[in-house]
């Protein structure tokens, strides 16, 4: 960039810097959420410091322990830590609500407590007689690390807990469980003292208090500012409300926050939208809310699936954003011949990820946006989605910027795209195109499809581009000597590819449908297809009449299915696996053994899984939770149990059984 271009820039950033500074904090507006404000005064900042004979005034960038541990050893958690499912609006919180009644008693009142969801780094603290003995990371859930001697060093943490309040009954043990954090000015300080000795900063103090909390040397941890909060008493102290415990933690000795007593998921959302508005004014970082079922029995009656909670969500905020230059724009062909225009942008950190593409989607969404190539761009990211431009600011255009023109051509294979009738995607139609037929064979060995060990989309570029492949049945032709000339491979690594393939050659009839990449179709809907037909040759036959009658099977999607099936190539496709040797299996019928019966399972049950010992439930019918209650038939104990499902079994006399015991009920022995 030039001395001139520079400037230009300059005056343009610091123009449109003010003018939502001046929306923002004088007419309560904002055009512009609070991260992308930040960013253009990040991008402002740079260009000061590159170019310091352009800084004015008036700019906006202006304005006035123990020894060291050779490794951390294993601590397994009495009661797992448990993660929390994200939800991004009052929408998603409702279809939440809706869940748990469908799960709670008839007509159970329903009250919430609300709390600030800061993002840091999640912790265990135990005490015996009131003295810090230990503490340990989340981990997995089930097993974190001991890292006692640096939780010490944070001035937060009590080293013995304080009993403030007289009446309140302290046993022997117990359990705090909160976040180590750092607040933002001091996470900044922090990081300048890093620059100023050429090191390079964090990208955020989540990253920082986690990397602090886990030194092997306590004096690194006690040379940072560390912080606790705490959110959570496992011990029973009395309590019989979640609201009771951020009552009891501040007489305890430690620092908590009040949150807010909710007597519905209305004034949960206002809570939510009230700390939004002052988040900035925070000394810590937060990136939502936290809504908790308020009375404990319920939250526990409710349980937990996977590994987090049913009677908690994380309410996010807004999407992460920032703002970059978009560099150019190119189209990207997919299996099914979609056509997606792709940004490519000047790398960019959002949220602490480099971002260097986002999605356009479509023809009409770049001119509902108006976006051009060199423009200024706010792009966002939530969690795992992809990113996408969220607005353009036509205000910093230089002149310089290039309309982006549609082609209607295959940028792969050259041939016309089409839009179908009611559709906003081009597609194109040719079957053969390269693009596609890759695409198409990477989605057809994919882990939801055939699943082979060691066929990536690399050894299936090779594949394709020696000649050994034309379409997916192919694989399951080729032989070792087929392999051996080809980089990469040896003896054993051909062997090996071949074993698993000829390995995958049985598959599950829902995995099948999966694999054939017939639009509309995703995960759930094969599983249904799958147990309707209960065969391929079913399927094949299928009128769009019938396929509709199916239960959340839409016109749209009985309509793919049926015209998927009708293509003449499509039916070769079918019968070339399986004259290649491929064995559709059908359906597992569902057998009645546990028909009514709720399992809880506990340590480790031999050379079986958790997840075989689950299906083994679900295939006789029954059912399995992760926490006991009432409603708990059995409790199947293996190796290193929990001891504190063993006590709630024996409390509320649920029959414990062993592996061969279970094994017994099921069938299998």
């Amino acid at each position: 960039m030039t001395k001139q271009q520079a400037k230009q820039r300059i005056e343009k950033l610091k123009k449109v810097i003010l003018h939502h500074r001046y929306l923002y904090h004088v007419l309560d507006k904002q055009e512009i959420s609070d991260n992308a404000l930040d960013s253009l005064k990040h991008e402002l900042y740079q260009l000061e410091q590159e170019f310091p004979e352009f800084i004015t005034s008036d700019s906006p960038t202006q304005r006035v322990g123990g020894k060291p541990l050779k490794e951390f050893s294993k601590v397994k958690h009495k009661i797992p830590m448990l993660s929390m499912e994200d939800v991004f609006s009052a929408e998603e919180l409702k279809n939440w609500e809706n869940y748990l009644k469908r799960l709670a008693p008839a007509d159970y009142p329903f009250e919430y407590f609300a709390e600030l969801k800061i993002d840091g780094f999640a912790v265990t603290l135990i005490y015996e007689k009131g003295i810090f003995i230990k503490g340990a990371t989340r981990g997995n859930g089930e097993i974190g690390e001991d890292i006692t001697q640096n939780l010490k060093t944070i001035e937060s943490i009590p080293l013995k807990l304080k009993k403030e309040n007289r009446k309140l009954k302290i046993p022997d043990i117990v359990e705090v469980r909160g976040e180590v954090y750092m607040e933002k000015k001091d996470f900044e300080k922090f990081n300048q003292k890093l620059e100023k000795k050429g090191q390079k900063p964090y990208a955020n103090p989540r990253n920082l208090a986690a990397g602090s909390i886990r030194q092997l040397n306590p004096e690194i941890s006690a040379s940072r500012p560390l912080k606790f909060l705490a959110y959570d008493i496992i011990t029973n102290l009395g309590q019989t409300k979640h609201s009771q415990e951020h009552q009891i933690l501040p007489s305890l000795g430690f620092k908590t926050d009040p949150g807010k007593i909710c007597r519905n998921l209305e004034e949960a959302v206002d809570f939510w939208k009230k700390i939004a508005n002052k988040r900035e004014t925070i000394l810590f970082l937060i990136d939502g809310i936290v809504v908790n079922i308020n009375n404990n029995s319920l939250f526990r009656k409710l349980g937990s699936i996977g590994k987090s909670s049913r009677g908690s969500r994380a309410l996010k905020f807004s999407p992460e954003e920032a703002t970059t230059v978009l560099k150019d724009i190119k189209l990207q062909v997919g299996r099914t011949g979609a056509v997606t225009p792709v940004a490519l942008l000047k790398p960019i950190k959002v949220g602490g990820v480099i971002i260097s593409k986002a999605t356009l989607h479509n023809e009409d969404e770049i001119k509902r946006l108006g976006v051009k190539i060199g423009d200024t761009v706010i792009i966002g990211r939530a969690g795992d989605v992809i990113p996408e431009i969220i607005k353009v600011l036509p205000e910093l255009r230089n002149g310089k910027e290039k309309t982006f023109h549609f082609s209607k051509i295959c940028p792969v294979c050259g041939e016309k795209l089409i839009k179908p009738a009611k559709e906003v995607i081009w597609r194109c139609s040719n079957k053969d195109c390269v693009a596609r037929r890759k695409k198409l064979l990477y989605h057809f060995f994919s882990k939801k499809g055939f699943d082979i060990e060691g066929l990536g989309p690399k050894i299936i570029d090779q594949l394709l581009d020696e000649n050994l492949i034309s379409q997916a049945p192919d694989i399951f032709e080729l032989k070792e000597g087929d392999l051996l000339p080809l980089e990469r491979f040896a003896q054993k690594s051909a062997e090996n590819l071949i074993k698993s393939i000829q390995k995958s050659k049985k598959i599950p009839l829902a995995r099948f449908i999966y694999s054939l990449g017939i639009r509309h179709i995703g995960e759930e809907t094969v599983i249904v297809l799958s147990d309707y037909f209960g065969s391929i040759d079913n399927m094949k036959k299928a009128s769009k009449e019938e396929l509709e009658k199916i239960p959340n099977i839409g016109s749209l999607t009985s309509e793919s299915i049926y015209y998927w099936f009708q293509d003449k190539e499509n039916q070769k496709i079918i019968d070339d696996f399986i004259k290649s040797g491929v064995k559709i299996l059908p359906p597992e019928k569902v057998g009645k053994r546990l028909i009514g019966k709720t399992f809880v399972l506990t340590g480790t049950l031999g050379n079986m899984s958790r997840d075989e010992a689950e299906k083994k439930i679900r295939f006789q019918g029954g059912h399995s939770t992760n926490s006991i209650s009432k409603q708990t038939d059995y409790l199947v104990v293996g190796k290193n149990p929990s001891p504190a499902k063993f006590k709630k079994a024996e409390e509320l006399k649920i029959k414990t059984i062993k592996q061969k015991e279970f094994l017994k009920l099921c069938g299998d022995i």
